[in-house]
């Protein structure tokens, strides 16, 4: 008899010692003892931002080009679409993936026709603006709304 006690009494507290391991957890990294899930949480993937089309970036600029250069519709409607297409072969040329040396070419010529199309689209002085906005967007000089200043009376 004392010798089955002799075994079955570590054998048993082994066995508790485990069992309220695995129901309480050996305690978590921020403290205390608590429940954790026995199944792994698996880790939702970060949803990379969805790619704008050319119409959408280029609506996104258009509100600070129209402020800046003061374009009526008619020159508004030219810089959007001269703007659409450069966008457009731009995404092209990225998804072609070619040799940095010929992108680069590819981008220049790009940007050589875009400026032709704005240059014949556009008055000489709002051309020019545009080129220096294109060139400095920090220092680029936009419309100032007159403030009136009251006086203290």
């Amino acid at each position: 008899m004392k010798t089955v006690i002799r075994k079955i009494l570590p054998l048993s507290l082994l066995f508790f010692s485990v069992l309220s391991m695995a129901q309480y957890g050996y305690g978590s990294r921020y403290g205390g003892y608590g429940r954790r899930s026995s199944i792994p949480q698996a880790q939702t993937p970060e949803k990379e931002p969805e790619k704008l089309t050319a119409e959408e970036i280029v609506e996104q600029e258009m509100p600070k080009i129209i402020e800046t250069l003061a374009l009526d519709p008619f020159e508004e409607a030219i810089m959007r679409t001269t703007l659409v297409n450069s966008v457009k072969k731009r995404m092209e040329l990225q998804i072609l993936n070619l040799e940095p040396q010929k992108m680069r070419e590819e981008f220049k010529k790009i940007q050589d026709q875009q400026e032709k199309e704005l240059k014949a689209g556009l008055p000489p002085e709002k051309y020019q603006i545009y080129l220096d906005m294109r060139e400095n967007p920090t220092k680029t000089k936009r419309k100032q709304k007159k403030k009136k200043k009251k006086s203290k009376t």
